[in-house]
């Protein structure tokens, strides 16, 4: 018999939702960071097997939309929790699920496991779970796994919805774009993150070289020097520790060319959100 279905994983901002599907999948398919809300899109990491295909839908983090990038973020949820066979409901275990958390979880109206995560840290919190894992350790990764198989439809034939091969639904473009934005989130203060986006503007690929442009967006003129940093420091470091990860997915040299862009209170602009694929 195999097994195939889609899996959306679900929580708060930081619950550890795409270290979890990076972990499942093996491969590096959403960016992680420290900061809040740094998933925007719903996106799609695909664990393959002989006799089953697991499709994992990371999504933002739930939160309370305070502008058209927000609505846009919460909205790619609900499609996401709407369509799928199980969702994986991730609450931080050092810290516990709230009210509004419980009441989500209570309305939930597809098969949902609730998984404790960051069980490595200190100062867990009591509360009700199915499993309690680690993406860090892999504490209890292989038995969620069969958990989630054992969720999934049944056929009598092998249907693998996306190609085997496949371990996302995401272009190279998208993945060198998050990239840029992960290392720009982990360089940055705490003010300028929610307001960054990148956007690819050139990507020609040869034979043996790629040259990519991309621009860095912010909200402020005063971000922008900080995403430069002293002397260019931060943009270059930016651009040094993402053209590694750039070589490594296309097998080949990669001519990465970064530039910021001031461009004030895109988060509320339609034309730019949808431009930017939010």
């Amino acid at each position: 018999m195999f097994k195939a279905g889609y899996v959306a994983v679900v929580g708060k901002p930081n619950a550890g939702k795409s270290s979890l599907v990076n972990a499942l999948v093996g491969e590096k398919v959403a960016i992680i960071s420290s900061k809040p809300q740094t998933t925007r899109d719903n996106i799609l990491g695909i664990v393959n097997g002989d006799d089953y295909q697991i499709i994992l839908v990371d999504t933002p983090g739930i939160h309370h939309s305070k502008n058209l990038l927000d609505k846009a973020m919460m909205k790619n949820v609900r499609s996401a929790v709407s369509g799928v066979d199980l969702v994986l409901y991730l609450i931080d275990g050092t810290k516990g699920p709230d009210e509004e958390e419980k009441e989500y979880i209570e309305h939930l109206s597809v098969p949902t496991l609730i998984l404790r995560t960051k069980t490595d840290l200190k100062g867990q919190k009591d509360f009700e779970f199915d499993y309690e894992i680690s993406s860090l350790t892999g504490k209890n990764m292989q038995e969620l796994k069969q958990a989630i198989l054992s969720k999934l439809p049944e056929y009598e034939y092998e249907n693998y919805i996306y190609d085997k091969d496949y371990y996302t639904d995401k272009s190279v473009k998208f993945l060198i774009a998050e990239e840029i934005r992960e290392k720009a989130l982990n360089l940055l203060h705490q003010e300028v993150p929610h307001g960054i986006a990148v956007e690819i503007i050139r990507f020609d690929e040869k034979e043996d070289i790629v040259g990519i442009d991309a621009d860095i967006v912010c909200e402020q003129e005063r971000h922008k020097g900080m995403i430069i940093g002293k002397g260019g420091a931060t943009l270059k470091t930016i651009g040094s520790q993402t053209r590694a990860f750039a070589e490594d997915i296309l097998g080949k040299k990669v001519v990465l060319k970064l530039f910021v862009k001031v461009e004030s209170d895109w988060r509320n602009k339609p034309q730019k959100v949808k431009n930017l694929g939010y």
